[in-house]
C-alpha cells in the first residue's frame, strides 16, 4: 500500500487520493462503532434513542458519557464500550496520519539517499 525507501515520491494527485482513503476507512469504522454503542446504550442501557446517540459519540470523541445509567446490564454495556471507544480513537487518529506521517519519512529517506532535490 506504502511506497518502500527505493520507490518515487508519490505524485500529489495520488497522495490526496490516499488521504482520502484512509479518510473513508475512518469514517466506516466510526460509523459502525456509532451504530454498535447507539443500539448498545438504547438496549442495555434503557435510553431514549438521543441520549444514546449522545453517549455513544462522546465516548467515541473521547469525552465521556452523559448522564447516569440505571441498569446492570447498561453498566456493563458502557463499561466495556467505553474502552473500545478508546481503541477506535487511537486507531482512527492513526489512520488519519499514517500517510502523512508516512509521506514526511519517505521524503527524508529519499533526501538522506539523494535521491530528491532541496527545494
Amino acid at each position: 500500500m506504502y511506497e518502500n525507501r527505493s520507490q518515487q515520491f508519490l505524485t500529489r494527485r495520488l497522495f490526496l487520493r490516499r488521504v482520502l482513503l484512509h479518510g473513508l476507512a475512518a469514517l466506516g469504522i466510526i460509523a459502525v462503532s456509532l451504530a454498535i454503542g447507539t443500539l448498545g446504550y438504547h438496549g442495555w442501557g434503557e435510553k431514549s434513542w438521543i441520549d444514546s446517540f449522545l453517549n455513544a459519540s462522546m465516548l467515541l470523541g473521547g469525552m465521556g458519557p452523559v448522564g447516569d445509567l440505571s441498569t446492570n446490564s447498561g453498566k456493563l454495556f458502557a463499561s466495556f464500550y467505553a474502552l473500545y471507544a478508546g481503541i477506535v480513537l487511537l486507531a482512527v487518529v492513526s489512520i488519519l496520519l499514517a500517510p502523512v506521517l508516512h509521506r514526511v519519512l519517505h521524503k527524508l529517506h529519499l533526501e538522506m539517499d539523494g535521491k530528491v532535490s532541496k527545494g
